[in-house]
């Protein structure tokens, strides 16, 4: 009986499990392809299960649909770091004492790099800090483009050129969601200025929004395949970027096909009807609702949320619309949460603190060394002193969404020091001008007592005491990542430097002859001193290992390889935005609405400079080396090229000096006949080279497609200008010396 019971019941038992097989989800199969998986996990949920996946439940995080086995959603502020969690429905952060990570640098410095390999080399570390604090989508990279000087956010983008923009941030995207993590490229579109970007809504033509300020968003969509997309706070056509229905449903899901989800930055959606209609996916907030402070059942009041199902229940919006954002999102899914073959992901590896110091040490430009000055010669040098706060300041913490909980932070001070000890050289260290002392950002402090109440002449002349009997004296200034300077939500005032540097430079340079001025800033200031200082080194907000990698370059253990993403105009009256007076724009609406006209159109940057034949301080893709390098020999492997067709230029590039060193082929060309106006012109190419001393090697750089078009504002698409070329080869947009011409044919 036993037995016979025994077999009764497994049978029972296997006809369940087939059973139990019969209905397993298909989303739950894992080779099934992810668009079936879609379909069925779709057809499985309920009304408030798609409504709840739209939006936030938290600050970083959404809801998955626990009854289907898909877990929460998480996503944190990048991009260079893992943002320290904070509480559930505050900004405070939450206490935990796991959630440091490694400072990578700013990402002007990646972009000075003008290496997509350190790009890819950034975005796959960064996404493996974030899977081991357990985030799905890291809330960045940004691209958009530095159309001023004064954009507070600039420091967290990729310069003023739509193909350098491009050409790092593919390999960001790729490296990171190599990882399992979502990338969410940021702010779409045409956020390019901080103080009024709730309000200002950009005119701007059609050609310069194609041109220059969407290829590094499409180039991260089609080239990139992006998993997310966040829209920006401010208008375009008078519709929030958020809930747009030209950038978001024409341009990016209608022209580039984009397959992934649309993110609002937090607090940016303003309608319900318009975020539904006009192509958000899913709602994010700033505020515990995301509208308003302290509200009872803060995320269910979510424009997104309970009233959009509403606004269901009551006709006025069909759920076809529901169900497209809800595809996304479980595709979304199917790439993170529920994608088994994830990286479990490491955190403060030694690996990616090497990533760290490489990028940064690749991103310092050398802008001036006059009389090689640098490196600092370690045989003859016995006494240098530093000067400056933002030799002991760190700038880890603060700046906005980007600021970082780093583990370690190693001071421009303290890395010089370490790195001269080892030469038996002393430092001495002066003030010479107090900035911002507190220090903190939603909770996160450094720790540091920075306070010093002497008067800025007292500071100075102290400086000037100790610099006399030195023989380098190293300025640490620039900015700082405070409100009205280097920061998310304020535009600076001006281009100056603050703090009275500019008479502490001044008081320095009449007394010694190897004074060094270290800039560390995502952003230009005005020089005025510039013809006085033998030696200016770009530093930017390098992270972990500022300390480090800058003494590393000062010294000479690494020969500078950075350039300029942007020009360095010499005052804002070398800029199109403020030399025709369009910026920040124009009041309407009773204070409600700031519209800012783009009048520059496609002459941003080197490109107004060009057409204005105004010399920049330093040139856009300027910067020196430790070594010197030859160009020559340039070769086409064609005269004439069809238009959907592709040139070859060959130069060889020879080191003639005696370091090791990096130089970066720029590929510029100019076209002559054109029936629309041209810039004089444009990047069309680029690629690093090291070479040992004395060696040679040809480099090769082939351009087509979008290299021979324009935006016909006529016909509404890219056109290709046929006729004449010349193409102009050198290192920097303002050193150019070979030349050669083609023609582009049609097809």
């Amino acid at each position: 009986m036993r037995k016979i019971q025994f077999i009764l019941l497994a049978t029972v038992a296997a006809m369940a499990l087939t059973t139990m097989a019969q209905q397993m989800p298909v989303y739950l199969n894992a080779d099934a392809p992810i668009e079936q998986r879609i379909e069925d996990a779709l057809a499985r949920m309920t009304l408030d299960e798609k409504i709840a996946v739209i939006h936030a439940q938290s600050k970083f995080s959404s809801p998955g649909v626990k009854r289907l086995g898909m877990p929460d959603f998480w996503t944190d502020d990048g991009p260079h770091g893992v943002r320290p969690d904070v509480l559930w429905d505050e900004w405070e952060q939450a206490g935990q004492t796991n959630d440091s990570c490694v400072a990578f640098p700013a990402l002007t410095c990646l972009a000075a790099t003008w290496n997509p390999m350190l790009a890819q080399l950034y975005g796959r570390s960064l996404g493996e800090e974030a899977r081991y604090r357990g985030k799905d989508m890291i809330l960045g990279p940004g691209v958009n483009i530095n159309r001023t000087p004064l954009n507070g956010r600039n420091f967290e983008y990729m310069g003023e050129d739509p193909l350098l923009a491009s050409r790092m941030v593919v390999p960001y995207v790729q490296g990171l969601q190599s990882t399992g993590t979502a990338a969410c490229v940021k702010h779409f579109c045409l956020n390019n200025d901080e103080e009024y970007r709730h309000q200002v809504n950009v005119i701007v033509s059609d050609r310069a929004m194609r041109e220059i300020y969407l290829p590094a968003f499409e180039a991260a969509v089609k080239q990139g395949h992006t998993w997310g997309i966040m829209g920006s706070y401010n208008l375009y056509k008078d519709q929030h970027c958020c809930q747009n229905q030209y950038t978001l449903n024409q341009i990016l899901k209608g022209d580039w096909q984009y397959d992934g989800v649309v993110v609002s930055d937090w607090g940016g959606t303003h309608d319900t009807e318009q975020a539904v209609i006009n192509g958000l996916d899913m709602e994010f907030g700033s505020w515990t609702d995301g509208l308003a402070w302290g509200a009872d059942n803060a995320y269910d009041a979510y424009h997104m949320a309970l009233p959009y199902k509403q606004m269901i229940q009551e006709g006025k919006l069909s759920t076809r619309e529901l169900d497209e954002k809800v595809r996304r999102v479980l595709r979304l899914f199917f790439r993170t949460t529920m994608n088994d073959n994830r990286t479990r992901g490491f955190l403060c590896s030694e690996a990616h603190y090497d990533a760290a110091l490489k990028i940064a040490q690749e991103g310092i430009v050398l802008l001036q060394n006059k009389q090689g000055v640098l490196p600092i010669d370690l045989n003859h040098t016995k006494r240098v002193l530093v000067v400056g706060e933002n030799a002991i300041k760190m700038m880890t913490v603060g700046g906005g969404s980007s600021s970082l909980k780093a583990q370690h932070e190693i001071l421009p001070l303290d890395g010089l020091k370490t790195r001269l000890a080892q030469a038996g050289i002393e430092v001495d260290y002066a003030r010479g001008y107090v900035g911002d002392t507190t220090g903190n950002y939603n909770g996160v402090t450094t720790g540091q007592t920075l306070v010093d109440n002497r008067p800025a002449s007292e500071l100075i002349a102290e400086a000037v005491a100790k610099a006399k009997g030195a023989d380098y004296v190293v300025i640490f200034g620039g900015l700082n990542k405070s409100d009205y300077q280097d920061a998310e939500g304020h535009d600076r005032k001006s281009m100056a430097l603050p703090y009275g540097q500019d008479a502490l430079v001044e008081a320095l340079a009449r007394v010694n002859k190897h004074v060094v001025f270290v800039n560390i800033s995502g952003n230009p200031s005005a020089l005025p001193w510039r013809d006085k200082v033998p030696a200016i080194v770009q530093g930017w907000f390098i992270g972990s290992e500022a300390g480090t990698a800058l003494a590393s370059v000062l010294v000479g253990d690494v020969n500078p390889s950075g350039k300029l993403p942007y020009t360095w105009p010499n005052s804002l009256n070398d800029v199109g935005a403020h030399a025709l007076n369009t910026y920040p724009g124009i009041w309407r609406d009773g204070h409600k609405i700031i519209d800012e006209e783009y009048a520059e159109g496609i002459y941003v940057g080197y490109r107004w400079a060009d057409k204005h034949k105004t010399r920049p301080a330093f040139a856009f893709g300027h910067g020196l080396s430790y070594t010197t390098f030859a160009l020559s020999n340039l070769r086409l492997d064609k005269s004439q090229v069809n238009a959907d067709g592709t040139i070859t230029a060959t130069i060889t590039v020879k080191n003639t000096g005696k370091r090791t060193g990096a130089e970066v082929i720029q590929l510029y060309v100019s076209d002559q006949n054109s029936v629309v106006d041209m810039p004089v012109k444009e990047l069309r190419g680029f690629q690093k080279v090291t070479l040992q001393p004395g060696e040679s090697r040809d480099v090769s750089i082939t351009i087509g497609g979008r290299a021979f078009q324009y935006w016909d504002e006529q016909h509404n698409g890219w056109t290709t200008s046929i006729g004449k070329r010349t193409m102009l080869i050198g290192n920097a947009s303002d050193h150019l010396p070979l030349k050669a011409t083609f023609t582009v044919t049609p097809e």
